[in-house]
């Protein structure tokens, strides 16, 4: 077994730094044992900002990732890394040179450019307040004018797969399968929203579960982590998502985003994108 190799990576950003979290997570977890020491500045907008992140820099040296677009800022934080043998890189530059030179087009030095107040943005937050508005069975007559209604057992990440969906302008529900309690009547005659079963694993549930219980400092024994209940709650969810043909998706080993990816490509093909 490797040791572990800590390594610091500065993330810098003038907007969210959402971009550069998620690539650098990427990235990272192609190295075994590689353990990011994450830096994060964020709206990095003015000289003396970018003063007080190089100097964090430079008390703890390694990568520099960064997203910025004013041009002056850029070549201050690329001089300041190069003179001390720091190694940079402006994550957005290729997608974006490839797009200028396919467009024939120079690209603007916008910031945040991604989050104008357009149609686009305003679905997203449409999106984001359904699924607050129809989490964990809450308000179910309204599901009817859902994109995806997610079914699945306690701790099958619905809530926050749907909140990863919403984020994606797509308008999510989730209703939850509980034992004794039948699922409303009339999602069997739903034509708009995608229904889509979350299954896992009975020892993963098993496991999630007593997680969860020791978070809670709860010890008591009860159905939630008994595997003859757990074993035959998955049971008859499996048998109601077969009974019904609704698309299945297996979430024991999947992260939110593997799920919401897995879930985007089902939608994508009943809308008949792909």
């Amino acid at each position: 077994m490797r040791p572990a190799i800590y390594f610091n990576v500065h993330l810098v950003s003038d907007s969210t730094g959402e971009t550069l979290n998620a690539l650098m997570r990427a990235a990272t977890a192609q190295f075994e044992n590689a353990i990011p020491l994450e830096h994060n500045y964020y709206l990095v907008r003015s000289e003396k900002h970018l003063d007080r992140v190089m100097g964090e820099i430079e008390a703890a040296p390694g990568v520099v990732w960064y997203t910025i677009s004013d041009e002056s800022l850029r070549r201050r934080l690329e001089q300041f890394c190069r003179q001390r043998g720091i190694q940079t890189l402006p994550v957005l530059d290729p997608s974006i040179h490839m797009l200028s030179r396919h467009l024939g087009i120079a690209a603007s030095e916008r910031v945040a450019g991604q989050y104008t107040l357009n149609d686009e943005y305003f679905r997203r937050i449409s999106a984001i307040d359904f699924a607050l508005h129809h989490d964990d069975g809450q308000n179910v007559s309204g599901l009817a004018d859902a994109d995806v209604i997610l079914l699945g057992v306690s701790r099958t990440s619905k809530t926050p797969t749907c909140v990863y969906l919403a984020n994606r302008g797509v308008k999510a529900g989730n209703i939850p399968l509980v034992p004794g309690i039948p699922v409303p009547d009339f999602l069997t005659e739903l034509k708009h929203p995608m229904i889509v079963g979350l299954k896992i694993g009975v020892d993963r549930l098993l496991q999630i579960r007593s997680q969860r219980l020791s978070a809670l400092q709860e010890d008591s024994v009860t159905n939630y982590v008994d595997e003859a209940a757990v074993r035959a709650e998955v049971t008859d969810a499996t048998r109601l998502f077969q009974r019904n043909k609704w698309p299945v998706i297996d979430v024991s080993r999947r992260s939110v985003e593997e799920t919401a990816a897995a879930i985007l490509n089902k939608l994508n093909e009943r809308r008949g994108v792909l």
